[in-house]
């Protein structure tokens, strides 16, 4: 499909902040994706926590697979929209690159540790990652990517009015204008991580055993229809594990069928003749239609109730928060302990940028070195011996 007047064109990109020659094969979206997929940070998404902490199970979603699954999503509405795939792409593999250890846990803890400091934000740290921290070569720091996946990245869930320290000291070296919405392409990549989880959570929630089918029927009308046609499809089905990926497809279809629908209807209202005009009309173009917001919302709140507030998962909370807080203390009392090129760092900065500096490292962990990390530190463990799914 040719793309659309609306799309984000490459060949018009407002560049990198460090100019380099253009690639004779990939357009710079495209090369951006793969800076992203060969970086270090986005390796590390393997062991970060996505719902359960570092699982044994192979089958449980990590940070990792959840983001290869939103761009798989994100990828496709984005060409049947005329869109630049590419770009969809990247924001989408990206979206969590700046989610510390342990999930929600995590990040609840580092803020409150780092409040003296400015605080944190796991979207600001995805910038200062690619920005800054995650430096390939000698020629700059960061990855150099280009301005519209930046600004993708930074403001996929719509404007930032109230940025945080990590965003401001972007804005300052290039900004990326905050206050406007981003192009359709991020606006596609946030609202198939909507997609994602509602669908994929639900599947790791029946595999792990905190949800029944059953009762998530009675709760949720949309899997109730759903579930019925899948039967409906197999009448002799019996096993489970053939029919509830069928269910979990068709929960993706419908979403996706529903986005699509309310986004062409936006589109054709609004009548965009560029990306600025997508920029400009002052509220999302990428949405569900309303139908659809009603029929998640039972969805989203039963896996609140029963799977993300599950005594199985919420016991892992508080000595997850531990192992965060006690790490940057430890680290902050005594700097010594870190690798010798953060240490450099923080020797040649004074507050608040040693906290940051502290913030960034800690944020970068995966779950299991963090665990490692704090026992040694502290010679306290604290996660529970069988807190692994």
């Amino acid at each position: 499909m040719l793309p659309s007047a609306h799309a984000t064109d490459p060949a018009r990109s407002r560049g990198r902040l460090h100019p380099e020659p253009e690639s004779p094969i990939r357009t710079a979206f495209a090369r951006d994706r793969d800076r992203l997929i060969h970086c270090t940070a986005f390796r590390r998404l393997r062991y970060k926590t996505q719902v359960f902490v570092a699982p044994d199970g192979d089958h449980f979603r990590v940070r990792l697979t959840h983001s290869i699954e939103v761009a798989q999503i994100a990828r496709t509405i984005a060409r049947v929209l005329g869109l630049d795939e590419d770009l969809a792409e990247v924001v989408a593999l990206a979206h969590d690159l700046g989610h510390p250890p342990f999930g929600h846990s995590g990040e609840d803890a580092l803020e409150r540790v780092m409040a003296p400091f400015g605080g944190f934000d796991h979207n600001g740290h995805a910038i200062r990652i690619l920005t800054l921290l995650e430096s390939r070569t000698p020629a700059y720091e960061g990855l150099n990517l280009s301005w519209e996946v930046l600004e993708g990245i930074a403001k996929h869930n719509g404007p930032v009015f109230k940025p945080g320290w990590a965003l401001d000291t972007q804005e300052a070296l290039w900004p990326l204008g905050l206050d406007s919405f981003a192009g359709l392409e991020a606006q596609v990549a946030a609202l198939a991580d909507d997609i994602a989880y509602n669908a994929h959570d639900l599947d790791d929630g029946l595999r792990a055993g905190l949800l029944d089918l059953e009762a998530v029927c009675a709760d949720v009308p949309l899997v109730d229809q759903l579930w019925r046609q899948v039967k409906a499809r197999w009448p002799g089905e019996t096993r489970r594990t053939r029919l509830v990926p069928h269910l979990v497809r068709d929960l993706i279809g419908a979403m996706v069928d529903s986005l699509l629908a309310e986004t062409r209807a936006n589109l054709a209202e609004i009548q965009p003749a560029s990306v600025q005009d997508i920029r400009g009309c002052g509220r999302p173009v990428a949405d569900f239609t309303p139908p659809m917001l009603d029929a998640i919302a039972p969805l989203r709140a039963c896996l609140m109730r029963a799977m993300y507030t599950h005594p199985s998962v919420t016991r892992i909370r508080r000595p997850a928060e531990q192992v965060v807080e006690g790490l940057f203390r430890a680290l902050h009392d005594r700097p010594s302990e870190l690798p010798e090129r953060w240490a450099a760092q923080f020797a040649r900065a004074e507050e608040p940028w040693r906290g940051r500096i502290i913030g960034d490292y800690v944020a970068g962990m995966t779950d299991r070195f963090a665990i490692r990390e704090h026992q040694r530190l502290t010679g306290r463990a604290v996660m529970p011996d069988d807190s692994c799914f």
